[in-house]
């Protein structure tokens, strides 16, 4: 390596004319050239991450994508028994509908609790704790007059109206409470007792009348106007009022949906005591 003259501090800089001009000295970092392999990893990195994100997206529940109304109907369905719904995975429980052997005095015990329900319910949703409840006054679904209607023909006819029993008092109260407090899971029975009623509650009075009260159709089955029609007005309200629910919110209304279907039932099992 040749040897390097340092120059003195009191050397003039610019005295020798081929050093008139000093370029700043270049740093030299090591640059490796980018080769094809090089851009075809970053690129396969890129597309791993997107499909990573691809492959975990938004749980969706069932019949999320239809409105809650839908999400509700499904984990109803799930808690019929095979002989009441294909959608069924419950085991049937006693003798099915079409075997059943009522009488008038199970019967008027099964429409007097009955009624005590959806007088609770009417008087939750005219009073509107919260203002959600509100949405579902005079939907067309009411029963309590017709119920009333129903009982009086039955006194007209010599029967004794019996007092309301401790299926319907309890279930009632149930309600009471519920709806001053937890207005997710009220709107679950809202919704299981008045939509059940026009499936297969009406086919169960189909059969009751057609054993005890020869083919006599009750006001409980009847509706102003076109039920499917009631039906769909309740379900968009319903879907409207869920809109501003968490997916926590939601989930708890699904779960109250066993606690319905259990008051329910003990109402429904008074047609054969």
């Amino acid at each position: 390596m040749s040897s390097i003259t340092p120059i003195s501090q009191s050397q003039p800089l610019f005295k020798n004319p081929q050093l008139s001009v000093l370029k700043k000295p270049q740093a030299q970092f090591f640059s490796p050239p980018i080769s094809n392999f090089t851009l075809k990893k970053a690129r396969m990195v890129v597309v791993s991450a997107t499909t990573a994100v691809d492959n975990n997206p938004k749980k969706r529940y069932p019949g999320e994508s239809k409105g809650f109304v839908e999400e509700m109907r499904f984990v109803a369905m799930k808690l019929h028994t095979r002989d009441q719904s294909k959608e069924g995975e419950k085991e049937p429980e006693g003798q099915p509908v079409g075997k059943w052997e009522p009488s008038i005095e199970g019967y008027l015990k099964f429409l007097v609790d009955s009624k005590l329900v959806y007088d609770t319910l009417e008087k939750i949703v005219d009073k509107a704790a919260f203002p959600e409840y509100a949405e579902f006054k005079n939907t067309g679904l009411e029963r309590s007059e017709s119920l009333a209607k129903d009982l009086e023909w039955f006194k007209q006819q010599g029967h004794s109206i019996p007092e309301a029993s401790s299926p319907g008092i309890s279930y009632a109260q149930y309600l009471e409470e519920l709806s001053e407090k937890d207005p997710q899971a009220f709107i679950c029975h809202f919704y299981n007792t008045y939509f059940a009623h026009t499936a297969g509650g009406r086919m169960i009075g189909k059969q009751v009348s057609k054993t005890i009260l020869n083919g006599k159709e009750l006001e409980f089955y009847k509706w102003d106007g076109d039920v499917s029609q009631l039906l769909q007005n309740v379900r968009e309200k319903l879907n409207r009022v869920a809109e501003s629910w968490s997916r926590e919110e939601k989930d708890h209304c699904l779960e109250e949906t066993e606690k319905s279907f259990k008051f329910s039932g003990q109402i429904l099992r008074l047609i054969l005591s």
